[in-house]
């Protein structure tokens, strides 16, 4: 099966909503695993990764907490547009889409399960919810990680903890991330303070496509730097105290901007609208930018009848290798940016102007 047949539809992949779902997009737990007595994948040589692969795979693909029919695939057996796409939905890193032989992922019909296989790690096991789901998504990858420990002995040692090929994955081997949109808190310049309070508390902020990447259209990771010394039910319900604190700090910062700056936000708002219904060439930077003020606008109230999920929409096909989906010829930056705007166009005919009158930090 090809995997874009496979993957759901951008409109039902944006619909799947959960618990304060108007900041936190989705809540990630994912574990590092690797198999005793084989060499890491960075270490390892063709045919132990091939062994390796060749082990996991099937047994990954067999597991009940999968579901049935799940898609089982070698990184060699995707195009480029596959990895891209998978990457663009935050289903495997752009670490493993770097990948070819000996290297592969297991994905359920219900995308809220991934395993990426000869990553860094042997496995990197990932449970995806929609919303802040933190500690639904820890459970259910514990399951699925103590029925793979029942087929297969992963490398650990009662001093150290489950053994990684990063240092900074030793011990648990877990990393809890929530994805937050935080456009309130970047209106008011707060955002620095918030980024600098939580690398206090242990935990890292970065951007939209995980470590070394940029905040883009105002969403941020945050997740925890420590795996050793904590449980990993400590580790998650620190990260979800984190989370919620800073949802709060988040809708502080909205009606702030309501109550003592009201002309200049709704000046954001409307100036974004015009961009996404006029432009005929617009950046992917720019697009992600403009949505996010558009998204803060449907949060707000302000545009009558649009939910947040049709805007999580144009996030998602805005997105570079989700707009060559739609077209067999290669696009080259240019040609994207033109596409793009012509989408947008199209798209924003069925938005109503923001109305500022109607504007409440009460859910829409």
């Amino acid at each position: 099966m090809k995997i874009l047949e496979f993957l759901s539809a951008p409109q039902e992949f944006c619909q799947r909503g959960g618990p304060n779902d108007q900041i936190v997009l989705s809540s990630r737990v994912r574990l590092a695993r690797n198999v005793a007595d084989l060499p890491f994948p960075g270490h390892a040589k063709k045919p132990d990764r091939v062994r390796s692969y060749e082990l996991l795979m099937p047994l990954v693909a067999a597991m009940p907490q999968l579901g049935p029919d799940p898609l089982a695939s070698g990184l060699d057996k995707l195009t480029p547009l596959d990895k891209q796409v998978l990457v663009e939905r935050h289903l495997i890193s752009r670490e493993l889409a770097a990948k070819s032989g000996g290297s592969g992922f297991v994905l359920n019909r219900a995308e809220s399960f991934c395993v990426m296989v000869n990553e860094e790690d042997h496995l990197r096991m990932q449970a995806l919810r929609p919303g802040l789901q933190l500690k639904q998504a820890w459970l259910a990858l514990d399951a699925l990680d103590s029925s793979l420990q029942e087929k297969v002995p992963f490398a650990f040692t009662e001093q150290y903890g489950y053994l990684t090929a990063c240092p900074t994955n030793l011990g648990t081997g877990i990393r809890v991330s929530a994805m937050l949109h935080l456009p309130g808190l970047v209106l008011a310049e707060h955002i620095n303070q918030i980024i600098q309070a939580v690398n206090k508390l242990g935990l890292a902020v970065r951007g939209l496509y995980g470590e070394g990447t940029e905040a883009l259209g105002n969403i941020f990771q945050v997740s925890n730097q420590q795996t050793l010394g904590e449980s990993e039910s400590e580790i998650v319900e620190r990260l979800n105290k984190v989370a919620l604190q800073i949802i709060e700090a988040e809708q502080n910062a909205r009606a702030a901007q309501l109550e003592k700056k009201p002309r200049q936000l709704f000046n954001q708002i409307g100036r974004a609208y015009g961009a996404l219904s006029q432009a005929h060439v617009i950046a992917s930077k720019e697009t992600m930018n403009q949505l996010s003020l558009l998204r803060l606008g449907v949060d707000l109230g302000m545009l009558e009848g649009i939910q947040k999920s049709a805007v999580d929409e144009l996030f998602l096909v805005s997105q570079p290798w989700h707009l060559q989906m739609t077209h067999p010829e290669k696009l080259d930056a240019e040609q994207r940016d033109a596409l793009r705007a012509e989408m947008l166009r199209d798209r924003m005919k069925r938005f109503p102007a923001p109305d500022h009158t109607r504007a409440t930090t009460r859910p829409a």
